[in-house]
């Protein structure tokens, strides 16, 4: 229950901001809109204010901004031309539908800039502190346990975490002797380093060194910052994860990444309740995180996302006229069969993810 509550807010909240910019944006330019609605399908709940309907509909998987000449078949009365859609000149069709997937990141940068305005920039903990043993490694044979903090690497001490990489590395495979504490009580061991992978965050092979096995605590603590410095890492998060969205995508197509490790509605709702658990920062994280990712993917050039029609304006604005009604109805459809595929795909992986687990 708390991972379909979890998930009911944060999906309805990123679409609510989605919609959101499609709406502003048309009204911007004098469109009319017709309906504003949180997710697909039959209404559930509806009141309409001026010219618009706002709907909440049943199923909760997306939402839509339906304006007036939105649709090419639709017959606009001259009287209605002024406030159709499709009778705007090409730019400003470009920016209504831009307006969606550029305030999901917009609203990223709003969620991590809250974030640190209020809890902190995040600074990793001091210390010398070990966070996970690798199974199998020469710390693990050596006797070191996660919590153990070192004190000294062959009579050096160690004041951070850069000392203890520094130390391993330079053994070049000798053995090292290190002292912990452990419970308030110093014990002295040894262990042999190994020359091993070093992999980035897509399992990539980058480097590689001489390591014990250990890696470092991941707890963080946060420090006060100014409204200017909380606005700048805002806006470096959100770059971070905009970056780390398209370039997760290349590695998959690269098939670096495997498929599977695509997710659907269901993961989503399996995180979200996670992050609901481990706290409002978790959970802020995980929306700005999901903001980006909604973004990021809405501008793919795939017919029926918002960056397939940005691609069909670009080439109506350089061509000085749109491309054949017959010819962006076949886009239409093959844009919605790559659609639909992916939402099966996606929907079998997280099936066999609980199906795995069980």
């Amino acid at each position: 229950m708390n991972s379909v509550i979890s998930f009911i807010i944060v999906l309805g909240l990123l679409i609510f901001v989605h919609e959101f910019g499609h709406f502003l944006f048309a009204k911007l330019f004098g469109v009319r809109v017709l309906k504003f609605s949180l997710g697909f399908g039959p209404k559930v709940y509806g009141r309409k204010y001026g010219d618009t309907e706002y709907l909440i509909s049943a199923f909760p998987l997306g939402g839509y901004v339906k304006m007036t000449g939105e649709n090419k078949e639709e017959e606009v009365s001259f009287t209605e031309q002024p406030y159709s859609f499709a009778h705007k000149p090409v730019w400003k069709r470009f920016f209504i539908v831009l307006a969606g997937p550029a305030f999901n990141l917009l609203f990223a940068v709003v969620v991590f800039f809250a974030i640190f305005a209020i809890a902190g920039l995040p600074v990793p903990k001091a210390g010398t502190e070990i966070g996970a043993i690798t199974e199998n490694s020469p710390a693990q044979a050596a006797g070191l346990k996660a919590g153990d903090i070192i004190i000294s690497i062959n009579g050096e001490k160690t004041a951070g975490w850069e000392d203890v990489s520094r130390l391993i590395r330079a053994s070049e495979g000798k053995p090292v002797t290190l002292v912990v504490s452990r419970e308030g009580k110093e014990i002295a061991t040894t262990g042999q380093p190994e020359r091993q992978e070093v992999k980035n965050i897509f399992g990539e092979v980058v480097d590689e060194r001489f390591m014990l096995g250990i890696s470092r605590s991941t707890e963080v603590t946060y420090e006060k910052a100014t409204i200017p410095e909380a606005f700048v890492a805002g806006v470096n998060q959100t770059w971070t994860f905009i970056y780390l969205t398209i370039m997760g995508v290349v590695k998959i197509i690269e098939r670096v990444v495997p498929a599977s490790e695509l997710g659907g509605p269901i993961l989503i709702a399996q995180m979200a309740g996670q992050q609901m658990k481990a706290g409002w920062i978790n959970l802020a994280y995980f929306i700005g995180l999901l903001s980006v990712n909604l973004g990021i993917l809405n501008l793919f050039p795939i017919p029926v996302l918002d960056g397939g029609h940005l691609v069909l304006y670009t080439l109506e604005a350089v061509r000085r006229k749109p491309l054949e009604q017959r010819t962006q109805e076949k886009l239409q459809q093959l844009g919605l069969l790559l659609l639909g595929s992916l939402m099966i795909f996606v929907f079998y992986n997280d099936i066999v993810r609980i199906i795995s687990k069980g």
